[in-house]
């Protein structure tokens, strides 16, 4: 089965369930265990590409984003078609 993690806390319990072999992808947040940061980034921040954003700068980003119906985060197309993913684990977007 070919899984991809959207969220930090599957990814950890993917590791422990012995699954990371079928693990193809996950977010840009997996860091532990420190093996996740070697599978590809499917998900990432649209904060990746500042340096040290300010506050103003996330607030503006944000509020414009969400202002066009757009998220914080974005699906990396490419990376999700080459993992070809049976299960994608993820959750509802919570609001700010």
């Amino acid at each position: 089965m070919r899984l991809c993690s959207f969220i930090p806390s599957a990814t950890e319990i993917i590791y422990l369930l012995e699954q990371e072999d079928n693990l193809f992808g996950v977010t840009h947040e997996c860091d532990y265990p420190y093996a996740a940061l070697d599978k590809p980034n499917v998900v990432r921040s649209v904060f990746d590409e500042f340096q040290d954003p300010t506050s103003e700068e996330i607030n503006s980003v944000i509020s414009e984003r969400l202002k066009n119906g757009l998220g914080i985060y974005q699906i990396d197309e490419e990376v999700l078609a080459t993992a070809q993913p049976e299960v994608i684990f993820t959750q509802q977007v919570c609001e700010v």
